[in-house]
This record gives C-alpha cells, sequence and structure tokens, in this order.
C-alpha cells in the first residue's frame, strides 16, 4: 500500500457510520409521522381512551425513542464537525415553560407533578436552544420514568454560570453512574439497561458551550430538593 493512502477499514468504517447516521435519520422522520398521526388519532377517541394508561405508554416510549435518535445524529455530527453551535438570549421562564408543555400529557398520564422555578424575574440564558432544549427534555423523560409523583425543574446562577437543573422524587441514580461522572461513556452497562447515551450526549454538547476560557460541564447527585436524582447543566 502507498503512503498516503487510506486504510480500507477507515473507509468501510466512515462508509458504515454514514449509512448509520442516513437510516436514523429516516428512522427519525418516519416516527415523527407516526407521533402525529396518532396525536390526531387521539384527539378523536373518547376521554375514558384518550386518558388510558396504553396511550401514556405510547406518547411515553414514543418521546423516548425519538430523543434517542436525536442523540445518536447529534453524536454523529459532532464527530464529523457538523453540529454548530447557535447560541441566542432566551428566558428561562419561558424556556422551562416549553420544556414541560412537551410533556404535560405524559405527566398528566402517570399523575407526576412537573413544576419549575428560576432564581429571579427575567433570568436570561444565552445558549442553543435545540441543543440544550434536547438534553433537558431527555432528561425529563428519564426523570419520568423514575419518579413517585413529582418532577421540578430550576434555574439559578452560580459563578457567573447559569445553572439548569433537573430532580425528581425517584430512587436516585446508582452508584455507578455517579463514581463515573469524569467519564460519563464509561457508565454505559448494556446489561443494566441504561446505557448512558444521554449523560454522555449532555456532557459533549455542554462543552460545546465556551465562554472567557470557561468551558460548560454538566453534574449528577442524589441530592435533589425532591430526595431523588438531579442533573445539572453548567452554562457559562
Amino acid at each position: 500500500m502507498k503512503r498516503g493512502a487510506p486504510e480500507p477499514e477507515d473507509d468501510q468504517g466512515l462508509g458504515f457510520s454514514t449509512v448509520i447516521a442516513s437510516t436514523v435519520h429516516d428512522m427519525k422522520n418516519s416516527l415523527g409521522m407516526l407521533m402525529q398521526a396518532h396525536s390526531a388519532l387521539a384527539e378523536r377517541l373518547p376521554p375514558e381512551l384518550g386518558s388510558s394508561r396504553e396511550q401514556g405508554i405510547i406518547e411515553y416510549e414514543s418521546m423516548r425513542l425519538n430523543g434517542m435518535l436525536v442523540q445518536m445524529l447529534g453524536l454523529y455530527k459532532l464527530g464529523v464537525n457538523q453540529l454548530p453551535l447557535q447560541p441566542v438570549h432566551i428566558e428561562v421562564d419561558d424556556f422551562f415553560q416549553a420544556a414541560l408543555a412537551r410533556h404535560q400529557e405524559i405527566l398528566h398520564s402517570r399523575h407526576i407533578h412537573g413544576s419549575y422555578e428560576v432564581s429571579e424575574e427575567g433570568l436570561m440564558g444565552f445558549f442553543d436552544a435545540e441543543l440544550v432544549g434536547s438534553v433537558v427534555g431527555n432528561v425529563i423523560n428519564n426523570s419520568i420514568r423514575y419518579a413517585k409523583s413529582a418532577i421540578h425543574l430550576r434555574a439559578w446562577v452560580e459563578q457567573e454560570q447559569l445553572v439548569l437543573a433537573i430532580s425528581d422524587d425517584g430512587q436516585g441514580y446508582p452508584p455507578r453512574m455517579l463514581e463515573a461522572q469524569s467519564d460519563y461513556v464509561l457508565g454505559i452497562n448494556m446489561s443494566s439497561g441504561s446505557t448512558g447515551l444521554g449523560l454522555y450526549f449532555g456532557a459533549r454538547i455542554a462543552e460545546r458551550h465556551q465562554r472567557n476560557g470557561v468551558q460548560g460541564r454538566i453534574a449528577i447527585s442524589n441530592d435533589s430538593e425532591l430526595g431523588g436524582g438531579e442533573f445539572r447543566i453548567y452554562l457559562p
């Protein structure tokens, strides 16, 4: 093989990852159409069927699957440097309201109370609302899975960084995930049913936000006000 010629394995690997990304994109589009069709059909159902347990499962799992596909596409684009950061000034109150509204039906079907608070009126952030929204949405979805009756969102400023926190009243994060905070990808454990992909994705998105030499980050703990786990994303 001539010097400088690409190795066959590299070509095959790049080709395969591109095919996977394209397939995931098509899957996401198909899922979006299914979710729209399901919503239209659900509106025609009588109230006793529209709020059934089965309806809640379909809505929750569809949103969960959509979130995973978004994460996979995002990580692929990060890997090939095709995920531009587009930060904008946004009022955190509006951001939280929209995040909870997207999950309102699922929260209602599972009898989970969703609430939020900001440290000061008119608190503003400067971040990529779509990317951070994907991270927050994934955490909310995960919290719904484990919460007993409540989920709470908080925002405040700490050392000139905006902190967005999502907590629940579930059992909290398992010790292995708390111990792997320095490298979230090490939290992947297929046998446990939790891949850790959401935390890894969140960490990468947080890192993209930088200002004055300070880089964004995430943190998890079991010290939430609700007694369960708490996820925080720090945005400089």
